[in-house]
């Protein structure tokens, strides 16, 4: 698998995904219902209420309420999919998400649309970033980050057939498309985008797309990545991530989070348990963000292309001590 194989067949956003894979969900089992918090076309669910009005529910701005109702639908067999933005899906419903829906293993998929810097111009307030950690630290909670729409298709037709709570979080902005259509979603199963034996990058989400770029920069100076989606946090897939650092001995993680609590931290502590190896990390450092094109805020805030290309040659170094 060569990094200059891959390639963007153009660009939507991983919400329009989660809209399409809701509507395709709806229509394979008549289980699914669809439940958001006045933001119907922001997560891009007009097409599953046109298509299942029955199914609806249109809870206005109450987010904790549209928690509750969810876990009331679980427990009489319905399968609910909560839809609003990535901050008032964790932050503001934390305690219900614990109490009603992770406590008692409900099958209700929290569904998270613009997460994190690439929210844009909405601002801090918005712009969550540590949702990721919040939801991982939950006993039983499945969190998935896909890559582009494709993949976030996947993954909410994948989470429909999977019983239990599942964290799914996609963002706002077009992102290139550059995995295959129509492809099988397996939760907790890595996916190998490139073979590499100087470093791996590991990422996850918008990131995904990034480090293939940093990798072929880094080729045309004769370093050799091997580019690994981890589209599911948790449960992490331990296996793929063990047998690639194996080879390459240095890691280097990318996400669209704080640096504490997310996806680097998580495949820190594997390593420090099961193979300590130089690690780098391209993430938020203990900050929050601000209103911004959602490009400009990434390279403001490190997690451009260059910066992980650049974590790349940082850990390449410590692995020669």
């Amino acid at each position: 698998m060569n990094i200059n194989d891959i390639t963007s067949s153009g660009s939507r956003a991983t919400r329009e995904g989660f809209g399409q894979g809701l509507l395709e969900a709806g229509g394979q089992n008549p289980k699914v219902v669809g439940l958001t918090a006045d933001l119907l076309e922001s997560l891009q669910m007009q097409h599953f209420k046109k298509e299942f009005p029955e199914r609806f529910f249109q809870v206005g701005i109450a987010e904790a309420n549209m928690i509750g109702i969810a876990a009331g639908l679980a427990t009489a067999g319905k399968i609910p999919f909560t839809g609003t933005f990535a901050n008032f899906s964790t932050g503001r419903v934390y305690d219900q998400i614990r109490q009603s829906v992770a406590y008692s293993h409900k099958n209700v998929k929290i569904c998270a649309s613009h997460a994190g810097l690439t929210l844009g111009e909405d601002g801090a307030t918005h712009q969550i970033l540590e949702d990721i950690g919040m939801m991982r630290m939950l006993p039983g909670m499945v969190v998935i980050n896909p890559c582009d729409y494709n993949q976030t298709k996947a993954a909410t037709l994948a989470i429909a057939e999977y019983y239990g709570p599942v964290y799914l979080r996609f963002g706002r902005p077009a992102w290139p498309i550059f995995t295959p259509e129509n492809q099988k979603f397996k939760i907790g199963k890595a996916l190998q985008l490139s073979t590499g034996k100087d470093v791996t990058i590991f990422a996850t989400g918008h990131l995904v797309w990034t480090s293939v770029e940093a990798a072929k920069q880094l080729a045309t100076q004769g370093v050799s990545c091997e580019v690994i989606n981890i589209h599911t946090i948790k449960p992490l897939d331990n296996e793929a991530i063990l047998d690639s650092v194996s080879k390459t001995r240095a890691v280097v993680v990318a996400e669209e989070h704080q640096r504490n609590g997310g996806l680097g931290e998580s495949i820190a502590n594997l390593l420090a348990h099961k193979l300590p190896v130089p690690v780098e990390f391209v993430a938020v450092n203990d900050s929050f963000g601000e209103s911004g094109k959602p490009l400009e805020l990434l390279e403001k805030y490190g997690l451009s292309s260059n910066d992980v290309a650049n974590a790349a040659r940082r850990v390449l170094e410590r692995k020669k001590v």
